[in-house]
């Protein structure tokens, strides 16, 4: 596998709270899949750090793919949880059809969070 595109982003995680509590349903909405607000979202408080590094993810794949979110909807990457607790991403039928048409067939990454602040990085891979 050769490296077909990367992408990394870092966010504040404040940024996030303010921009669901102003706009609760449609920011949720746009920006996430149900099953990432409710992973972000258990016993009934919201894990803002978590929604930011979910938020981060999405940019930084959007970049490995070298494109943007007008490109390809918010909702179209999903962060899901993995077996033994890692983070996959999970791509939409517009962001698989982008991510074939550019040769990518993996995309690995990885995220970190503080209270301030959440950063991901990601990797897409595909054979030469």
């Amino acid at each position: 596998m050769v490296v077909k595109g990367i992408g990394i982003d870092l966010i504040e995680v404040e940024r996030i709270r303010r921009a669901i509590n102003r706009r609760p349903v449609g920011f949720r909405r746009r920006v996430f899949t149900p099953a990432e607000w409710e992973y972000c979202h258990g016993g009934g408080k919201v894990d803002y750090a978590a929604l930011a590094a979910r938020f981060a993810a999405k940019e930084a794949v959007f970049k490995a793919l070298g494109c943007g979110w007008r490109q390809i909807p918010w909702r179209e990457v999903e962060v899901q949880k993995g077996a033994l607790g890692e983070p996959l991403v999970r791509l939409g039928p517009r962001a698989q059809a982008l991510a074939r048409e550019k040769g990518i067939e993996e995309i690995l990454i990885s995220l970190s969070h503080t209270r301030e602040y959440a950063v991901a990085q990601v990797v897409a891979q595909g054979k030469e």
